[in-house]
């Protein structure tokens, strides 16, 4: 008896123990996908110096933001999406590589939220990293940018297969 008890007991806490353990990440929804596709698009006219192909992945009213500075004191710098896509278009000796990891997509109808770290290089130097914390609208013809904050350090952690 007592060991047909024991034996019940581990087996349930046994089979306790497996239904604990976390589910495996789902995969991405066809609409994160296309937020996905839409942020790999900017990435993508950013180093091939195409301003065309980066102004259509931002929306009409889109802005663009910078929080610098220390967490606790950060100031908020804004740039005209004009004038960042006439810098994506000038000539340059240097490559504009921003190269992203572990993008988290969160969608919610025609609204869509993007957190994706980054390292920015000139060419193969290494120039800041940080976050870019991404607001997009699905449109007739896709998804765009609608809201780009960034955050820009020089104390970068980038993990190895995304290094130049």
């Amino acid at each position: 008896m007592r060991r047909a008890l024991c034996f019940v007991v581990i087996s349930v806490l046994l089979g306790t123990g497996a239904v604990a353990q976390p589910e495996p990440p789902a995969p991405p929804s066809g609409e994160a996908q296309a937020v996905r596709s839409t942020i790999a698009a900017l990435f993508d006219g950013m180093r091939a110096g195409d301003s065309t192909a980066v102004r259509a992945v931002f929306h009409e009213q889109a802005r663009l933001h910078t929080a610098l500075g220390p967490s606790d004191t950060a100031a908020v710098r804004s740039t005209p999406i004009g004038a960042f896509v006439r810098a994506v278009g000038q000539p340059r000796e240097r490559v504009w590589d921003e190269r992203v990891w572990d993008v988290q997509i969160q969608v919610d109808g025609p609204l869509a939220n993007a957190w994706v770290p980054y390292a920015f290089y000139r060419g193969d130097e290494l120039s800041h990293c940080g976050v870019n914390a991404m607001q997009l609208v699905r449109q007739a013809d896709g998804w765009r940018i609608l809201q780009l904050t960034d955050t820009r350090r020089q104390d970068c952690e980038v993990p190895s297969d995304v290094q130049k």
